[in-house]
């Protein structure tokens, strides 16, 4: 009954718009050195935290919380493409154990996600099927957004059954910190873009999907030309962050509104609540102690860019 977590930021320009190769060298040291001491950790189950940017999950239907039984990533990004090892028996038990806490989650047999979940497992896992996965996907971009309490509160219940099954379990978080990438919004939109979001985006043609990778490029390319042509990364509120989790002040947040979190540090920041969960998830093992912690802002991939590991004491 032990417990491991890393939590890290991801990018889907990464390798398509890369910050100076001693930059990119510093993070892929810090991924290989975290995926190294998950291997040592020799994981029995993983527990992934993460959230989906108009690719799986839209305005026909959008959940706060949904859990996958069955799950498969599209390989957005060059990202890795495939089946998730999801063991959907035990993956029910999670869910149901989590709405009788009193949390609403959805679930899906059929839970399509993008390289928010594909880039974590492929880097510190080692792929999509070396371990047994319960993914679980937190709206961090399509409002109204969960608040930072009821993912807590998630968490915290996600967590409960987790430590009740006598495994070693990988808690991983992804996403975050400060950024607000080209992430089209329904209000804004053109009727063709409105269309995509209420659902026809699920299957794009392979020419839109590539034109939609290239935006995202582009945009990358402006913001590190001039830091307001998106929203400017908050180097200060991330560190806050940081050191709330690291002091496992988690219900601190508790009463932060999304807007005001969107305005201190960009509408996609909505993400470090996958980082929330998985830390409220490890709290239920009992105190933990931190460790590897990993800051720098990258404007190349948008982002406030850190990780952070945990283990149960």
């Amino acid at each position: 009954m032990t417990a491991y977590l890393h939590c890290m930021s991801h990018s889907p320009v990464k390798g398509h718009f890369d910050p100076a190769p001693a930059i990119r060298a510093e993070v892929d040291a810090q991924v290989a050195a975290a995926h190294e001491r998950i291997k040592a950790f020799d994981p029995e189950l993983v527990v992934l935290f993460s959230p989906d940017h108009f690719n799986g999950f839209f305005y026909n239907i959008m959940p706060a919380f949904c859990m996958g039984m069955n799950a498969y990533t599209i390989g957005d990004f060059g990202t890795a493409k495939g089946r998730i090892s999801v063991p959907t028996e035990l993956a029910e038990q999670f869910a149901n154990y989590v709405i009788e806490q009193g949390i609403d989650t959805a679930v899906s047999y059929d839970m399509q996600v993008d390289h928010g979940f594909g880039q974590p497992l492929d880097e510190f896992v080692g792929g999509l099927d070396v371990c047994p996965v319960i993914p679980i996907f937190i709206n961090s971009v399509a409002v109204p957004l969960p608040t930072f309490q009821r993912t807590r509160l998630l968490g915290e219940a996600v967590g409960r059954f987790a430590r009740s099954l006598n495994k070693r379990v990988l808690i991983l978080g992804s996403g975050g910190l400060s950024h607000q990438p080209p992430v089209p919004e329904l209000a804004t939109v053109n009727a063709h873009m409105r269309d995509r979001l209420l659902g026809s985006g699920f299957n794009l043609p392979p020419e839109e999907r590539e034109l939609r990778t290239q935006r995202t490029i582009a945009g990358a390319a402006r913001f590190v030309e001039d830091q307001n042509s998106l929203y400017p990364l908050n180097p200060e509120w991330d560190n806050q962050f940081l050191d709330l989790l690291e002091q496992g002040n988690l219900e601190e947040l508790d009463n932060l509104p999304n807007d005001e979190l969107s305005r201190i540090a960009g509408k996609s920041t909505h993400e470090v609540k996958c980082w929330l969960a998985a830390f409220a998830a490890l709290s239920e093992f009992g105190p933990y102690q931190t460790s590897h912690r990993y800051y720098r802002e990258i404007p190349e991939w948008i982002a406030g860019f850190g990780g952070l590991s945990a283990r149960s004491c």
